[in-house]
This record gives structure tokens, sequence and C-alpha cells, in this order.
């Protein structure tokens, strides 16, 4: 009887061994959970009224519990690099099924996907187009290495002075006489496919308050617009203060540019001419640069063009019983019946965590001083049980020696 209880106890404390080793060798597994061993007592079953002279039978293992806690979280200098402050745990699809993980260790593969070390996909909500996300369906975060779109020039916003003072110029407008125009602005715009042309705005008075705007781009004429002040040098035609003019065929296979100029801020005062801010929203393409994650998930590509666009937002799971969670290895979860089902969301809202980008969590068994500790005592459990195989071997000896006698 005595061996067997000692066989159960020195089993246990193996086992023990066993799950300490491997949380000591998780230590540097960024994202990994440590588990815990947890025994129950045998007691055999015994006649009615004998419970109080029975003796129990040894120990098993009941369980090898997870352990969740929060890992530290160390900072580093990739920005796919991701950390989870709090609940939550990434989602991510192997093409076989959905796992989940804590481990933020993601890169980029051959074709723009972003995935886990083991080649899992990470996974989030989509742009709606809108300004938001559709957060009714998953799919995986690619990073586009293509271009970012060229967009045309359509709206030219110039703010500037024209001196009230200014003569009417004495011959009709030229571009090649200086002499025809009092003043130019100009500006840099986009075709349709992303090349950049040379506009010009020449400003002609042509009599009190009263001035033309000319365009040209890439010396080919535009029209001419008109532009009226008041007395007090503020403008009134157009009331809008948009000038519309004619598009421009540019013979290089874009679209013919149409071109609107705002001059809403446009004033007429007596000092001299000067030209103020000039802004316009076309663009060349451009290539990726970087990305940009924040706190609740959301992946903003950066473009050499200087444009941005959102292209998902982090999916994050949680469940109600952590302990039931599956382990299937590469510091994945699956979900199980008693995990129960998956709870979607985003980080940051309720009882998930914030997003920490350029930064992972350490395993939480980094710390092994405590894990030699527990080992010690398990090392102690074994030694102790072997002892009482040794006595009871010594005991069993003697009362054999004794009766053989």
């Amino acid at each position: 009887m005595a061996l067997n209880t000692a066989l159960s106890g020195i089993n246990a404390a193996q086992s023990d061994l066993n799950v300490i080793a491997n949380n000591i060798s998780n230590a540097n597994t960024t994202g990994f959970k440590g588990s815990r061993a947890e025994f129950s007592d045998v007691f055999a079953v015994t006649g009615l009224n004998l419970n109080s002279t029975a003796t129990g039978s040894g120990t098993r293992l009941q369980d090898v519990a997870q352990q969740f806690a929060q890992g530290d979280i160390t900072t580093t200098n990739n920005s796919l690099d991701l950390a989870i402050s709090g609940n939550g745990f990434f989602v991510t699809n192997d093409g076989n099924g959905v796992g989940y993980t804590r481990a933020g260790a993601f890169q980029k593969d051959p074709n723009g996907y972003v995935v886990t070390n083991s080649g899992a996909k990470l996974q989030v909500y989509p742009s709606n187009g809108v300004g938001g996300f559709d957060s009714s369906t998953l799919t995986d975060l690619k990073l586009v290495t293509a271009q970012s779109n060229a967009k045309a020039t359509s709206v030219v916003t110039m703010t500037s002075n024209l001196p009230a003072s200014a003569a009417v110029p004495a011959v009709p407008f030229s571009t090649t006489d200086s002499t025809s125009y009092n003043d130019a602005t100009p500006v840099t715009v986009y075709d349709s496919q992303g090349g950049s042309h040379q506009g010009t705005v020449y400003y002609a008075k042509t009599g009190t308050n009263t001035w033309d705007a000319h365009l040209y781009v890439d010396g080919n004429a535009a029209g001419v617009q008109s532009l009226t002040f008041d007395t007090t040098g503020k403008l009134t035609t157009p009331a809008n203060g948009n000038l519309t003019f004619n598009p421009v065929n540019l013979g290089n296979g874009s679209n013919a540019l149409a071109l609107t100029v705002n001059v809403t801020n446009t004033t007429q005062f007596g000092t001299d001419y000067s030209a103020g801010t000039i802004s316009q929203d076309g663009y060349e393409a451009g290539t990726l640069s970087n990305i940009d994650i924040d706190s609740k998930g959301v992946v903003t590509a950066h473009y050499s063009n200087n444009q941005s666009s959102q292209i998902g937002q982090l999916a994050i799971a949680n469940f109600a019983n952590l302990q039931g969670l599956r382990q299937t290895g590469n510091t994945s979860w699956a979900a199980s019946g008693d995990s129960g089902t998956a709870v979607m969301g985003t980080a940051g809202i309720g009882q998930f965590g914030a997003i920490q980008s350029g930064a992972l969590e350490d395993s939480n068994t980094s710390d092994t001083t405590a894990q030699l500790v527990n080992m010690i005592k398990a090392q102690r459990n074994y030694q102790a049980n072997a002892q009482v195989l040794t006595t009871d071997n010594t005991l069993a000896s003697a009362l054999f020696t004794a009766v053989s006698r």
C-alpha cells in the first residue's frame, strides 16, 4: 500500500517538474503563458462507517492549469511588433482555422500579408470606405506594396493681394510680354497619371477694382476669368470665390485637366502684390513608406506622396473561460467547448486591452527565480516520496526475514 502511495507521489512530483521545465524553457518565448500543475488526493472507496480509519491512496495530477497573467512589455524598433496591454488575443488564420495568440512578433511575407512566425495571417476588420470599419467580417491584413494611386488636381487655392494702385497694362495680354500683365503666381499641378505640370495664373488689371486672371498649364491656355473688388478691397466677383477654367489637354495620354482656382481670400489693398498660401488637391503616385498602428489597432499606411489610408483595424478576441482554451503550439490557442465562443471586439473598448505598436509582451515565466524555487519544492517532494519507498522496502525486507525464520 505504502509503495503505491509513494509511487503516486513520485509521479506527481515528476509531472510538476515537467511543467516547471517547460515554463523555464519558454522564459524567452514572446507571448508565452506558463502553466501550473494542480493535484488532487486519491481516496479508496471504503465500506460504511469505515472512513474514519481509512487512509488515502496517494495523489494524482488533476490539471495543468494555464496562467494568463500579463507578461512584461518590452519596446522594440519594429512597427509590426505588437503587444496587448490588458485582456484579449490577436486573431490569426493559418488556412485551416482561426487561432488566437498573444505573441505579437508579426512580419510581412513575400505577398505583403502580415503573418506570425509560423505563417498564420493576422486578421483585421476591413475599411468600409467611409471612414470606419466593417466589424461583420474578418480579412487578412495585407500591406499594399504597390503604389498609392495618383490624383489629378481639380482645385487650386490661392491667397494673394493685388495692388490697388497698379496701372492697367498698355498692351494686350501675352505670356511672353511681361508688360502685358501686372503679376503672376506659379503652382505645380498633377494630371490623372500623377505627372506634374507647371501652372501659372497671370493677373492683368482691366480697370478700377477689376482684374482678369489668365490660367496657363505648360504654356497651354485654360481661359480667362474676371475678378471684381469693392471699395474696401474685398472680393465681390466671383461671389463664391471660384474661378472655373476650361479643361486643358496635356497631350500625354492623361485626362484633360479641369481646374478651379479658389481665390476667396484674395484682396485688393494699396500695398504691393504679395502671394500668400498656395495649395492644390492633386498628388503623384506613391509607394508604401511605412505603417502606423494606434492604440485602438487602426492600421494606417503612409505613402511616399504624403498620402495615407486606413486599411483595417485589428480584431481582438476574448473568452469567458480562458482555462478552456486548447493549446495548439507556436504560442497559439484554439477555442473549445470549455472556453466558449470568442467574444470579438476592438482594442481599448470594454473588456479589451490597448494595443502597443513597436513592443512585445514577454513570457510571463521570464522571472526564472520563481520557477527555480518551485523546482526545488518539486525536487524535495520527489526525494521525500523516494525515501518513503526506501523505508517501506526496508520494513518489508525485515518482515520477510523475520517470517522466514
